[in-house]
């Protein structure tokens, strides 16, 4: 869960997130460096008077300033290749959840179960009990086994949206007419909110994403009093 000030990432509850958060340190590394680097040389540039003849016509100086931005271009491309590659990988998921976008409001459907369906709606503020985030709590919470490879399929009924949780590093347009498909596990239990991340009407800001992850046990508790 975010909090105010916050400056960097939520805490990662997903080896995906995790993934992301090591890729972003090395991305942001390189880009340390590069701006300390042109900063030093602007610096050197406007404080000296001195001028050395020998690098007004260099190749050797051309050459560098060529290969080594492709070098730092190549550190960045493996890495970031890797972590696509690694959220687009789905491997026998044990639980697959359709989700499907409306204005404004989710309907979440788990296709292993047998009408095993809902409709999650914002809780209004004037609703809202004590201790639970404005804007962000809902009637119904999406409930997921934890250290389970959860496949979600993202869709619309009408207007583009965008299933997003954060601290799982998810994020996955809702397309109507179109089916998409994202996959995480969650490492720990606990309570992790989202929002639609796509403009799709006046009520955008109203239609929050709250997913539960509890032990095996409790969910299955939990799917059979809803089956009942």
């Amino acid at each position: 869960m975010a909090h105010p000030l916050q400056l960097g990432f939520q805490d990662a509850m997903s080896p995906i997130m995790e993934e992301l958060h090591h890729f972003h340190d090395h991305t942001l590394m390189i880009v340390f460096l590069i701006s300390t680097l042109v900063l030093y040389i602007i610096t050197l540039m406007m404080t000296t008077k001195l001028t050395y003849t020998n690098t007004m016509n260099a190749q050797e100086v051309e050459m560098i300033w060529t290969v080594l931005p492709a070098i730092v271009l190549i550190t960045i491309a493996l890495p970031s290749l890797r972590v696509l590659y690694l959220m687009d990988e789905i491997n026998n998921p044990h639980l697959t959840i359709k989700a499907m976008g409306h204005q404004w409001y989710w309907t979440y459907e788990y296709t292993d179960y047998k009408n095993l369906e809902f409709d999650s709606y914002m809780v209004p503020t004037q609703s809202l009990p004590n201790g639970h985030f404005r804007l962000l709590e809902v009637d119904h919470r999406v409930v997921m086994p934890v250290e389970s490879p959860i496949r979600m399929l993202i869709s619309a009924e009408d207007v583009l949206h965008s299933w997003t949780i954060p601290s799982l590093g998810v994020k996955a347009d809702a397309v109507p007419g179109r089916l998409n498909q994202s996959t995480f596990i969650m490492t720990r239990p606990g309570v992790f909110y989202g929002q639609c991340s796509e403009i799709c009407g006046a009520n955008h800001s109203f239609m929050p994403i709250v997913v539960e992850s509890v032990p095996l046990k409790h969910f299955e508790n939990w799917s059979s009093l809803m089956l009942s």
